[in-house]
């Protein structure tokens, strides 16, 4: 048994129950545990879009992410970051701070060399793409053109396409790219480009490096230069690994594919202003704009036909947010029936995102939410097809009664699903100050508080003839952040969707979830790129200790919940986590339990939310004749603050081993604390 030198912590293992403690057992947890699970029961069945994603275009989860694109703003763009993305970029790279001071050469962009001086123009309105090119003037006997720090997915591939669009003006029509060694300019691969046109054309080449000529996170830079006295025009430059599935990174597709998620919703703040032609038609015409809702360049790249094609390649559902913000009902109709001509299946459709916040554009006041929901469902439903779900936007769980019930106005069939988003900062409690171990036991008592909000949810719809039984929820985005300075506001002092506790808390919603699959229908866990999915950085892909807590869930999508009890203790927290500051009677083991369709396995989900005991348990499985071992899948970690990063990428994966029972005897094992562990049993 581990100790922490705190007080919430002694009071959460039940060792201190004293008045005016924060946290504090009701009933403490015994030597041994005994869980009964009921084989022959039926609490209803796992929806299989419980295990859905969501992904949009913020940070790296497009561009630089599920997109192979090595090459950041190659479309020679000025003005496309906000103030606080700019100095995050600062602060990485100092070299770009007199570049962008002294030179017309957009960001993150810089001189090959500064010994030819300032040969460099921002042309606008004679672009090969977009509004923006650059002028790059030769001077002879010394090397002029621009160049860009880049990481490369070495060692998984050591070639790439180089494409890049070229305007001659005059002088030589030579153009050399190149990769070069970072800081000393060592040649590590080029390819001569021969560009006489004097109109835009597009050229393309190829490198090669020699195996080992680049380490894994080494950077070096991409460049091109010109020839002698050479003046050209350069526009829209692409560097793609030549292993690159479309546009697609081969490495997050693998791990994508590998969730088993049932449905990928395409949506976020950028959503309200997304305007989906912008995201069609040949990606080199494609324009670049300024995402306003995130600060950063949207080149438009993952539109319409790449999320399709995605999707199918991941085998999930496709998931679209309508623009219900700057949007009109007979442009999403259009968007509709572009989908439709070239996907058949099941179709996600949902009205709008998050329209009661003021930080969407063209939020509606609650007084017209009703009527515009009401619009854009007349409109879409006649193009959508009846294999369509149709969602309108709901409140949150902390905050829904008004708005819910002015969209609960609209007739019944106006839509089938109420959406919710469940976004939570760990690190914001009401009691101050506080340590480490006081957030830790109120995050890990979220999960389980959330549940009576859905009951709460459901009861105003049920109340409403017509949508009585036939409308429910969908909750569209779900998160638990640890919010401060830095990148997107990601700190490490409490459970976030990004470490160890995270896991334990994206675990312990799965089973929420499960116990409560009668209000909620269909979820979409926030994200498949970043916060608790898979990241990449530096051009490794590596995935979040919650995105394998994620994937040892996912297989029980159509089974049946079962009626389970447990002997294990609870604990209550005081003035917690804010919006779930008050829980009381919070299990410390939280386990939930499936039976396959055929009833020959059964499935049990374990999370110890104890931040100090391993805890010795007996399950005692009745109705059910298991086989004599079982499989085990457990994510645990010496501390609820251990990541996974580019750097190690395997800090925290699920570890498999087994337990052998004997028949007739309830099943042993020891959950460690602060874990997840997934017990598979076959039947005799």
């Amino acid at each position: 048994m581990i100790f922490r030198r705190s007080l919430s912590v002694l009071l959460f293992a039940g060792l201190v129950p004293i008045a005016g403690a924060q946290v504090f057992a009701v009933k403490p947890m015994p030597p041994v545990v005994t869980v009964r699970v009921d084989a022959t029961s039926n609490l209803g069945t796992v929806s299989p879009r419980v295990f859905g994603s969501f992904i949009e275009p913020i940070d790296y989860s497009i561009d630089n992410g599920v997109i192979a694109e090595i090459l950041v703003n190659g479309s020679l763009e000025a003005g496309l970051w906000n103030h606080a993305m700019l100095e995050q970029m600062f602060r990485d790279q100092p070299e770009l701070i007199e570049s962008s001071d002294t030179t017309g050469i957009p960001l993150p962009w810089q001189p090959l060399s500064k010994a030819a001086g300032n040969r460099y123009e921002l042309r606008v309105g004679d672009a090969a793409n977009s509004w923006q090119s650059l002028e790059v003037m030769g001077m002879p006997g010394l090397l002029t053109g621009i160049m860009q720090r880049v990481y490369l997915p070495v060692p998984r591939t050591y070639g790439y396409n180089v494409s890049l669009y070229a305007k001659h003006l005059s002088g030589p029509a030579k153009l050399l790219v190149s990769i070069r060694e970072r800081g000393t300019g060592k040649v590590l691969a080029s390819a001569e480009v021969n560009a006489p046109s004097g109109q835009w054309t597009k050229y393309s080449a190829h490198l090669k490096l020699p195996a080992g000529s680049v380490r894994r996170l080494q950077p070096v830079d991409f460049a091109v230069s010109v020839e002698g006295d050479e003046r050209v025009d350069l526009d829209q430059i692409s560097l793609m690994p030549d292993d690159a599935i479309g546009t697609f990174d081969p490495d997050v597709v693998r791990m994508a594919r590998d969730m088993n998620m049932t449905e990928l919703r395409l949506g976020g703040n950028f959503s309200s202003y997304y305007h989906w032609r912008d995201g069609i038609g040949p990606l080199d015409k494609r324009v670049a704009m300024k995402n306003i809702a995130w600060g950063i360049p949207e080149y438009n790249n993952f539109g319409t036909d790449e999320f399709l094609e995605f999707c199918k390649l991941v085998d999930a559902e496709p998931q679209f947010d309508l623009n219900m913000g700057s949007g009109s009902p007979q442009e999403a109709a259009e968007w509709v029936k572009y989908i439709r001509a070239r996907y058949q299946g099941p179709l996600i459709l949902e009205m709008g995102n998050e329209l009661y916040g003021k930080w969407q554009v063209g939020a509606p006041p609650i007084s017209k939410i009703a009527e515009r929901t009401l619009a854009f469902s007349k409109a879409v439903r006649p193009v959508a097809g009846n294999d369509a779900t149709l969602m309108a936007t709901g409140g949150t769980p902390a905050n829904f009664e008004r708005w819910n019930a002015e969209q609960l106005t609209n007739p019944p069939g106006t839509f089938d699903l109420l959406t919710t988003h469940f976004i939570v900062g760990t690190n914001h409690v009401r009691l101050q100050p506080s340590d480490p171990d006081f957030m830790a036991a109120a995050a890990y008592a979220v999960p389980y508080a959330v549940g009576a909000n859905f009951d709460r949810m459901q009861a105003p719809i049920d109340s409403v003839p017509g949508y009585e039984g036939k409308a429910h929820f969908a909750v569209t985005e779900w998160l638990f952040n640890s919010k401060g300075a830095g990148e997107r506001n990601f700190t490490n002092e409490s459970p976030s969707s990004r470490n160890e506790g995270g896991a334990v808390m994206i675990a312990a919603t799965f089973n929420t979830y499960f116990r409560h699959n009668k209000e909620i229908k269909l979820v979409d866990m926030t994200g498949l790129m970043e916060f608790a999915g898979i990241w990449k950085r530096r051009e490794q892909v590596f995935a979040s200790p919650a995105y394998y807590a994620f994937r040892m869930y996912s297989g029980a999508k159509g089974q049946t919940v079962l009626a389970v009890s447990s002997d294990a203790g609870t604990y209550s927290v005081k003035n917690g986590t804010q919006g779930f500051a008050n829980v009381t009677e919070v299990p410390y083991l939280d386990v939930a339990a499936t039976r396959a369709v055929d009833g020959k396995s059964i499935t049990l989900f374990c999370v110890n939310r104890s931040l100090t005991e391993d805890v010795p348990t007996r399950i005692d499985l009745a109705g059910f004749q298991a086989g004599p071992v079982a499989k085990v899948e457990q994510i645990s970690a010496v501390s609820r603050y251990v990541i996974n990063d580019e750097v190690e990428p395997k800090r925290v994966v699920p570890e498999p081993s087994s337990v052998r029972g004997t028949a007739g005897q309830p099943l042993e094992i020891t959950l460690p604390h602060e874990s997840v562990t997934v017990i598979h049993l076959q039947a005799r």
